[in-house]
This record gives C-alpha cells, structure tokens and sequence, in this order.
C-alpha cells in the first residue's frame, strides 16, 4: 500500500481536498486488492461520504477531465496525471430480489458501503490522506488464504445481485483462489437465479474468467455449481459417459487441456477468440457420437455440426459477430489438418487451406497443435513433426507467391473485355473459377490466364469458337 501511495501521490493530494471541505475519502475496492497482491494499476476507485455535488466541488479545477455519467448512482469518473479514478459516495443500496439493479441510496458509513460489496477481498479500504487501514471482514487474512468469501451471508449477497456467482468463478480465474465451502454450497443451491441476468453481462463475466490466468478452476467451478448449465450448457454436456467396451477420450478434459495448451502458445497477451476456440472446438461431438460393433467410438463430421452449435450459443451470449464467425471457422477447420501427415497433400491442398483460414492463419497453426493431446509421446511428436511441415510448406509457398492474398490472375475489367461482357453473374462465375484455378495451379501469367477464360467460357456457351 505504500508503494502504492508512493507512486501515485494524487490520493493524497485527493484526500487533503475531501478532507478541508469535511469529507471522509477511501481508497477501496480492488484498487487496495491488487496493490496487496503487488500488482499496481492505474485504475484507482474511491468511496466517500460526499454526496455527488460535494464530489464535483472537490474535483473541479483540479481534475484534468470530470465525467458525470454515474452521477445518479453516486460516482463521479476523473482523470488526473495518466490516472482513471472514480469517486462514488458511500452506498446502502437496496434490493427488490427480482433483478439485479438496486435501489440507489446514500450511505453515511463505510462499514454500510463495504458491507454490501461482493466479496470480503474487495471489502477492505485505506483513508487518504490518513493511511487507516480499513478491513471489517477479514480480507486481508483472505488473502493471504487465497479464499474467497463473501462479507455478509452469500446467500443475501447472492440474492441481491446473481451476477456475483459468476465474479466468484472468474476471481477464481484471474486469481487462482478457492471459494469458501459456504459460498460454493450457495452457488450450487441459487444457480437457477442466474436466469435474472442479461446475457450482456453473463458474457462480460464469462469473457473475463476466460481471459484469466486459471481458466480452468473458474470453469470446473461453473461446471459443478451448475452455473454453466444456464451458460454454456454445451460445456458440462462434454462429460461423456465412457464404458468398457467404447472407450474414447474425457471430451470435457481434454476440452480444456486443449485451453491451457492454447494459452501456452499465445505471444502477444490472452487472445479471447483462441481461448474460445480451444474451449469449443469439440461441442460438436456429444450430438455425432456413434458405437462401432467391436468397440470403439466415431464423431463423424463433429466440427461441421460443432461449427453451427458454436454460432447458436455465441449468438445467444451476445458476442459480436466477428467474434461468433471467427470462433466457428476455427472449430469448421480444427479437423482439416489431420490429413496431411499422410504425404497425400498437394501444393493445391496448401493453398485452399491458408485461404480458408484467411486472417485466422496464426490461430489455427496454435489451435491445431494445442489439440495434439495424446499421451503417446511418440504420435504426438509425430503429429507436431507432420505441422512443422505444413508450416514449413506454406512458407516456401508463400516465400514465391502471395498466399496471404490468393486472388484471380484477371480482374472483373479484364473478364468483361475478354468476354465482351457487362457486369452481372457471369463476371461472377468467370472469377470464382479462375480463382479456382489460382488455388489448383498456382499463379498464372496473363496469357494462360486468358486462355483458361476462354476454354472454360466455350464450354459454357458463353464464347464462340
């Protein structure tokens, strides 16, 4: 905390400005969380007992930006040096138990304000420019613990707003904490009340429990509270029942053993399409299991089935469409590569496959080697040794022709003057096959290119001989 201080002296120099006008100031929330954990940001949050009138005449002409679009819940956002800090009068909200949106009401207290904040680590504050340290629910020694525990009974906490059941998984997340026996019971008995959320803010959670450092305990957390069943529902349903005589692989586990090798493999910060993308990959598959006599299991054409199943349920949680089709073309290509090890593979082959994959190149290359799961140390050298050669091929193909942009050798001007065309769908056909024909041979120069044109347009009644 006093490094903390050190480095950012405008909470004090904030302080000193509540403080001659008769206020009381509090740093709080995960501003004091994170700098216990040794983590410093440059999101500072205050509580104070100010009313918002009294906030703004404090910030005024000290502040270099005031943003009032929280002034009817009590907070003030201001920047101040490089600094995002926001300033919210102490809270006694209520709630009507049928949403999550309380009833605004100004507290007089700080223990009224950190009583009905979610979680004890998030529950504790320090006075400016006093240094009072502040802590009425233990979140200091929870901490320490690495638990976490709400400050009242979760049950109310959980009641009040059920969004908090979804923070508890993804603080296990970012965190890599443990939940309180009592706050894990809570989850599993009100998980249902999860149902009052907009899938807005589910998402938002979700996102963020991806992105964390523990992906795996925030999920195995939803999974067995039954969060994920109002979710993800496609995720628990990974548990496959497995028998003696068709044995496969835990889809569930290896669902996110696949997550974790993706994160292995990210070199520029959590990348959330990836993340999703390793998750997902096999939903497709519970729905296309099918026994063979003897023995054995199949999953035919599990990523065409698992591709549309991704879009559903990323339609459903609101994710953009940019996100919702770039997760599903990973899942609809995450099989493609499995053939390549067989030596069968053209420079055709090649080439369709970096332009399928278009701008998800990089993720695909990760994606494909993080399913590589086996045990068998020797297939799975194999398999990595069988992708190093496709990389190695879709360089040297790249290295003499432009595979990032894979385009017909003539454009839509050059077919209507060869073809005394005007515009319509048959520059349209004309183009889609002599991009075909870029795919299957490579660049052209412009006189093969023609010639092409013109045999394809004679055979369909398009040209004269």
């Amino acid at each position: 905390m006093d490094e903390l201080l050190r480095r950012w002296p405008v909470a004090d120099e904030l302080g000193r400005r509540f403080a001659a006008n008769g206020h009381q100031l509090y740093l709080v929330g995960g501003s004091v969380r994170d700098a216990l954990l040794g983590r410093l940001g440059d999101d500072l949050d205050f509580t104070t007992s100010a009313r918002p009138p009294d906030i703004l005449a404090a910030v005024k002409g000290w502040a270099d930006a005031i943003w009032e679009t929280g002034i009817d819940f009590g907070t003030i956002g201001i920047s101040k040096d490089g600094l995002r800090i926001e300033i919210t009068t102490f809270r006694s909200d209520t709630y009507d138990g049928l949403t999550r949106n309380p009833k605004v009401t100004f507290g007089d207290t700080l223990d009224g304000d950190l009583v009905r904040r979610d979680f004890a680590v998030n529950a504790m504050a320090i006075s400016v420019p006093g240094h009072e340290f502040v802590d009425p629910f233990g979140g200091l020694d929870q901490l320490e613990e690495q638990v976490i525990d709400t400050p009242g009974a979760p049950e109310t906490s959980f009641g009040d707003d059920p969004l908090r059941m979804m923070r508890a998984a993804r603080f296990a997340s970012q965190l890599g904490f443990d939940l309180a026996p009592r706050v894990l019971a809570a989850m599993a008995a009100m998980a249902g009340e999860l149902s009052r959320i907009t899938a807005e803010r589910i998402q938002a959670e979700f996102s963020k429990l991806l992105l964390g450092a523990h992906p795996r305990a925030g999920l195995m957390l939803m999974t067995d509270t039954g969060l994920a069943e109002l979710v993800i529902p496609e995720l628990p349903a990974l548990r496959l029942e497995i028998d003696e005589h068709h044995q496969h692989k835990d889809v569930y586990e290896h669902s996110i053993v696949v997550l974790e090798r993706a994160i292995s493999l990210e070199t520029e910060g959590p990348d959330l399409v990836l993340r999703l993308a390793a998750l997902l990959h096999d939903i497709g598959k519970p729905a296309t299991r099918a026994f063979i006599d003897g023995g054995g299991v199949s999953f035919h054409h599990h990523e065409v089935v698992g591709a549309k199943m991704v879009r559903k349920r990323l339609r459903a949680l609101k994710y953009s469409k940019q996100i919702t089709d770039d997760v599903a073309d990973l899942t609809f290509l995450h099989l493609r590569f499995h053939g390549y090890g067989k030596g069968a593979w053209t420079d055709s082959a090649v080439r369709r496959y970096v332009t399928d994959a278009g701008p998800l190149l990089t993720r695909l290359h990760k994606l494909v080697r993080a399913d590589c799961t086996t045990r068998n140390r020797r297939r799975q050298e194999a398999l990595q040794a069988s992708y190093d050669g496709l990389e190695d091929r879709i360089a040297e193909l790249a290295a003499a022709e432009d595979l990032a942009r894979v385009r017909p050798d003539l454009d839509g001007n050059a077919i209507m003057d060869l073809l005394g065309v005007g515009p319509g769908p048959v520059v349209g056909k004309a183009w889609a096959f002599l991009k075909e024909q870029r795919l299957e041979h490579g660049p052209l120069s412009r006189d093969e290119a023609e010639a092409a044109l013109y045999k394809w347009a004679l055979a369909n009644g398009l040209a004269q001989g």
